[in-house]
């Protein structure tokens, strides 16, 4: 399966593992700062519904949060008061909503699984919506509980008692049952990987929020029920029996709950929810053992015999390390922003580019800088913009773009050192210089063996022997790629140099090559009279033929007979 392929991925690095240089008035600044956006978000989302950002966004800067506050030795916040409902009258939920801990990676998740070869465990997809707990006395539904703050919640038993996936009553029921699930809009057909979440929460919220629930809107919600808690088996872990009483009772859970064995079949499923239709909406998978401490014991907070591993994120916070400027070979600056890894639809992403010199200064871009990154095209990493930007701002030194063009840089001075490596990388790769990439250029220009596009032509064996790294079979085989470069094409050399592209027929006369000096006398007027070549073309052709140093290269080439004058 190609799908699964895809996921086989190194660990991801521990994310900002280097505690940062700072002051602590400035560390407990930034903490603040950073734990201000992170209440807004839990507001929204707890109070409203609304999901804010991303889940991969939230779970980035709540990793930062705590990696920065262990650097600084700062203790944690109390728990947000905004977490709890705070309309309605409240319930006590007659066993404690537990929540789960998130694996943050590929790693963290085969750690848990390693450390429980010896149990039993069940995978369910994460499912996107609102939870709660119902509680059954003598068979009949009595009480419906949102989640509230895992402790209390809302009553919602009125609004469930028009839900047909909520069963009004449970043959041959124990006295007292208590299930644990999810309320959530049915979505035929929804591909995770494809369609999102798409405000699948909010709009649940939103439809128990209402004073009262129509019939219509009722039949829109359905229920996935992934635990029955006090169930007579709960403790001895079998998962089967608890699944066939379920079934027995109306509850969809069977068909996903799965045994899994390691960590293969854990990541197929997640992968197959992800990119496959499923009714309902997901967030990720999550793992359980079959068997758990007693109920009695279970707290408000994620236990150990449970886990989430959220589907792969398409959008993270990142934090920006460093501002690099790179050259290319045309001259087109390209800044590029290096980050602390963060991982993107199962992909490690520790740089992105910012496109260019203008949306770099539009963004502002600094390090420091927190960033909402995400796939363009689900492929291409790409910077939308800053989240919190670092304080004080942090000065970055910018190449000039004036300095950078077409013609510049065809020789091996201050400030041209990635303008003339693209040079050259360009130029054997146009030649088919086999076995001729960036590294090897690397290596030449760093033993002083080249400092003009041409200098490689005149290295001999013997020369190139003398480089670090480069034994005899190398040295021949790059002295044999040099030279077989002469029998390229006059065309191909032009254009290996730096030519704007033109007609093939433009650089020949009576079928011939034009030669270097009726090349440089042609005008621009001249140059628009083959198809394809405007105005701005012509002005480009005229200065590259015109150029200085361009026409001492060009005038090397016909020394070397590849060009004729």
């Amino acid at each position: 399966m190609a799908w699964l392929l895809l996921s086989a991925a190194s660990p991801l690095p521990a994310e900002d593992s280097a505690c940062p240089d700072w002051a602590p008035g400035d560390a407990r600044e930034a903490v603040a700062r950073l734990q201000e956006r992170l209440d807004a978000w839990d507001d929204a989302y707890y109070r409203r519904g609304e999901r804010l950002v991303s889940d991969g966004v939230y779970d980035a800067a709540k990793r930062r949060q705590r990696h920065w506050r262990r650097c600084f030795d700062l203790s944690p916040d109390a728990p947000l008061s905004s977490t709890r409902p705070r309309d309605g009258a409240l319930l006590a939920h007659p066993l404690p909503q537990t929540g789960l801990h998130k694996a943050e990676s590929r790693q963290a998740m085969g750690d848990w699984l390693e450390a429980r070869q010896d149990q039993a465990l069940w995978i369910q997809p994460k499912v996107d919506g609102v939870a709660i707990s119902l509680i059954y006395e003598a068979g009949a539904l009595s009480r419906v509980i949102s989640r509230g703050d895992g402790r209390h919640g809302q009553d919602w038993t009125t609004h469930a008692r028009r839900i047909p996936a909520i069963p009004g009553r449970l043959q041959d029921a124990p006295d007292r049952v208590i299930l644990q699930g999810e309320l959530y809009l049915r979505r035929p057909g929804h591909v995770q990987a494809r369609d999102g979440t798409a405000g699948a929460r909010a709009d649940m919220i939103g439809l128990m929020a209402r004073k009262q629930l129509s019939a219509e809107d009722g039949e829109r919600i359905g229920l996935f029920v992934w635990d029955w808690p006090d169930a007579p088996d709960s403790t001895s872990g079998d998962m089967a029996a608890r699944l066939e009483q379920l079934a027995g009772w109306g509850f969809d859970t069977r068909d996903h709950t799965l045994a899994v064995k390691g960590m293969a079949e854990v990541t197929e499923w997640r992968q197959r929810w992800y990119r496959h239709a499923l009714p309902f909406a997901t967030d990720g998978i999550v793992v359980r053992q079959a068997q758990r401490p007693p109920p009695a014991s279970w707290q408000a907070k994620p236990p150990d015999w449970a886990i989430a591993w959220k589907h792969p994120a398409t959008r993270s916070l990142a934090l920006v390390t460093s501002i690099e400027f790179t050259v290319g070979r045309t001259g087109r600056i390209t800044p590029v922003a290096h980050l602390s890894p963060v991982e993107l639809d199962d992909r490690h992403v520790s740089r992105v580019s910012l496109g260019s010199l203008g949306r770099w200064q539009e963004l502002d871009v600094r390090p420091g800088d927190q960033v909402l990154i995400t796939l363009a095209g689900l492929t291409i990493p790409y910077l939308e913009r800053v989240v919190l930007a670092a304080e004080p701002r942090r000065n970055v030194e910018v190449p000039r773009q004036e300095e950078y063009h077409e013609l510049s840089c065809i020789e091996l001075v201050d400030g041209c050192q990635a303008q003339f490596l693209a040079r050259l990388v360009w130029l054997s790769r146009t030649l088919g210089m086999k076995g001729i990439g960036e590294g090897a250029w690397q290596t030449l220009m760093e033993g002083g063996q080249v400092s003009g596009l041409l200098d490689w032509s005149s290295l001999g064996s013997a020369t190139l022997r003398t480089l670090p790294g480069v034994a005899d079979a190398r040295a021949r085989q790059w002295h044999a790629a040099f030279q077989a470069s002469r029998e390229r094409s006059p065309a191909l050399w032009l254009e290996a140099l730096g030519m704007p592209s033109v007609p093939r027929d433009a650089l020949h006369e009576r079928g011939d090559f034009a030669g270097l000096d009726r090349l440089r006398q042609r005008s621009e007027q001249e140059w628009q009279t083959w198809p394809g070549i405007g105005p701005s073309r012509a002005a480009q052709l005229s200065r590259f033929f015109r150029h200085p140093g361009m026409h001492l290269l060009l005038q090397r080439l016909v020394a070397m007979r590849v060009l004729t004058r």
